[in-house]
């Protein structure tokens, strides 16, 4: 039995055969898709993962606390040269408070300039803003995002097709399918393995499981939707590890991360800090194997037990498939029980049961 973040009616399938017909009817035009995520420099954007089981996707992120970040920007090779029809997946997160000014907002770069459309300024909700027509005259091209405010500007794709009348879709369903074809990857996900113990989740209890169990001779997969292990100790968030808990109940889980990271002092200072060791070398062990930037978003059960996980690589939008004997649900919101329909109960005052 497979169990998604993201099912759906069945009656949604029609919608996607619909949705397919319409594919066909532009295929003889030219298409390109462009993942922000993808980009192979992201600047100042940040690579958020957070939202990936409401909205489908990750996205990059330009999260300058007032101050404009720097460029992404990467390389494309268009199919053919001649006029495109540029769309941005794009939002106004400040547009459902009906507040003014749009401080998302941000410019798109086509071989060095920008498109008069300025993104981000449009809808509450992710859809497809159009940025008008570009003449593309070599297929080798060039794009930029470029932030204007620097206060959280979204960018999840862009998407170029020299059929003038064509609006991609934007159900997250059916967009997972037109990603896949537009991408070139395959329908099934590809193999990443079989392990003893499968770790999901790579903040502090994640790589303690992980390395704890690499010392018995288990064979692991420490899996982690961020570019950095650590979780709230990470170089992303940056709150150390402090407290009581090594007089407490967990004593022994604290020896074990203690072995290979130094307690603080003070909070770690400035967005390139972090409590956690700078690398992956400073307390890596064999028997694991590590996979960063990968989402788990689907389980597969037998007889009431979890047999594979399936999880996004967020840069590429490749799809892979683990197995194992043992599984461990470290994410902190319990999304891989959750996932394999553990029961979550809470009381009426709302706290879990």
């Amino acid at each position: 039995m497979k169990v998604s973040l993201a099912l759906r009616p069945r009656w949604r399938m029609a919608l996607a055969m619909a949705c397919s017909l319409a594919w066909v009817l532009s295929a003889s035009a030219a298409h390109l898709l462009v993942e922000a995520e993808s980009f192979q420099k992201h600047g100042g954007w940040e690579l958020d993962t957070q939202f990936i089981g409401i909205m489908g996707s990750p996205y990059l992120l330009a999260h300058g606390i007032g101050e404009p970040v720097a460029d992404a920007t990467t390389r494309v090779t268009f199919p053919e040269t001649g006029a495109y029809r540029v769309w941005v997946r794009t939002k106004d997160w400040v547009a459902r408070w009906q507040a003014p000014g749009a401080p998302g907002r941000f410019q798109l770069v086509v071989n060095g300039q920008p498109l008069k459309e300025t993104f981000g300024t449009k809808s509450a909700d992710w859809f497809w803003q159009d940025g008008g027509t570009v003449t593309i005259t070599q297929p080798k091209g060039s794009l930029g995002l470029h932030d204007l405010t620097g206060f959280d500007g979204r960018c999840d794709a862009i998407f170029f097709t020299t059929a003038q009348d064509y609006r991609p879709p934007n159900d997250s369903e059916i967009m997972a399918g037109w990603r896949k074809q537009l991408l070139g990857l395959p329908d099934q996900p590809l193999q990443g393995g079989d392990f003893d113990l499968v770790v999901v989740g790579g903040g502090y209890a994640g790589t303690a499981a992980a390395v704890s169990a690499a010392r018995l001779g288990c064979r692991v997969a420490l899996i982690q939707d961020r570019a950095v292990l650590g979780g709230n100790g990470s170089s992303e968030v940056r709150v150390w590890p402090q407290g009581k808990t090594r007089r407490g109940l967990f004593r022994v889980w604290v020896r074990s991360w203690r072995n290979w990271l130094p307690i603080p002092v003070c909070l770690p200072v400035g967005r390139k800090s972090s409590a956690m060791p700078k690398s992956w070398r400073s307390f890596g062990r064999k028997n694991i194997t590590l996979f960063i930037n990968h989402y788990v978003y689907q389980v597969e059960t037998r007889t009431n037990r979890i047999v594979a996980v399936i999880a996004l690589d967020t840069r590429t939008s490749q799809v892979r498939r683990f197995t194992g004997t043992t599984f461990a649900d470290c994410t902190g919101h319990g999304t891989l029980g959750a996932l394999a329909g553990a029961d979550l109960t809470s009381n009426r005052r709302g706290t879990w049961a």
